[in-house]
């Protein structure tokens, strides 16, 4: 089993042989709830590609651990970057779909205020959501072992995801009466390569009409339809199994 991951923003200094300090809320779970001792492993991230991977070195109280480093990684930025546009969903299912976008290794993910989205971020609550996919893509974050977190954007409307797709060296629009499987399109090797999720009401035809007149082709991704929290990890999934980004070995 790989170390327990624990975000340290400050490892930009961090050299083999130091011993760091992990105190606050990490210090306290791997203390206090995890119960970690002396010689355990741990690994230290900065969620911008850094790594520090170490042991125990010793506990004080019940929120400080120090930790004693022995290999410094930095990994670079993967190519090509994977940009999802989500639709917001409803209730708790938009945390759920960052949850599977950021353990199967989604960059960037944008909050998008569809047509017919149940949910609507508007005012505090739109700044409320935000906190919420936030603290969802963190978790999953650290859950997944990973030292490059997913951004997590402002909510956009259409206009604006149409405009990002014009950016995009590819931008993929999930649609069930699509022509193209998804499977046929040929990625690049570097860029954004952007997927866009529709709400469970469906993509709006005056919407399908402005993504598509910025450059986002229509893709399928199978014979059955997926809700919109999983449509997102299906569809990454499918285009880093042929990127070639998954051909890494887990850190350990």
């Amino acid at each position: 089993m790989t170390a327990p991951v624990f975000l340290l923003v400050e490892l930009g200094s961090v050299r083999v042989g130091d011993v760091v300090e992990l105190a606050g809320a990490e210090g306290r779970h791997a203390v206090s709830v995890l119960r970690m001792t002396p010689g355990e492993p741990v690994a230290l991230v900065d969620g911008r590609g850094r790594r520090a991977i170490g042991v125990i070195d010793h506990v004080v109280g019940r929120e400080i651990a120090g930790v004693r480093i022995d290999a410094v990684i930095d990994e670079k930025e993967p190519q090509p970057r994977i940009v999802v546009i989500q639709a917001l969903p409803k209730g708790d299912r938009g945390e759920l779909a960052v949850e599977l976008l950021t353990e199967i290794g989604a960059d960037v993910i944008v909050p998008w205020s569809a047509r017919n989205c149940v949910a609507q971020w508007r005012g505090d609550r739109a700044e409320r959501g935000h906190r919420r996919w936030a603290d969802a893509a963190l978790a999953a974050a650290k859950q997944s072992r990973r030292s490059r977190f997913p951004v997590v954007e402002e909510v956009l409307s259409t206009a604006q995801v149409a405009e990002r797709v014009r950016a995009s060296r590819l931008a993929l629009l999930l649609h069930e009466a699509a022509e193209h499987p998804i499977g046929d399109v040929e990625l690049p090797d570097s860029g954004d390569v952007m997927i866009i999720v529709g709400p469970e009401g469906g993509v709006a035809p005056e919407e399908i009409d402005a993504l598509v007149e910025g450059g986002a082709v229509p893709v399928v991704l199978g014979p059955s339809v997926l809700r919109t929290s999983s449509a997102g990890m299906a569809a990454v999934a499918a285009l880093l199994a042929r990127s070639g980004r998954w051909n890494a070995r887990m850190t350990p």
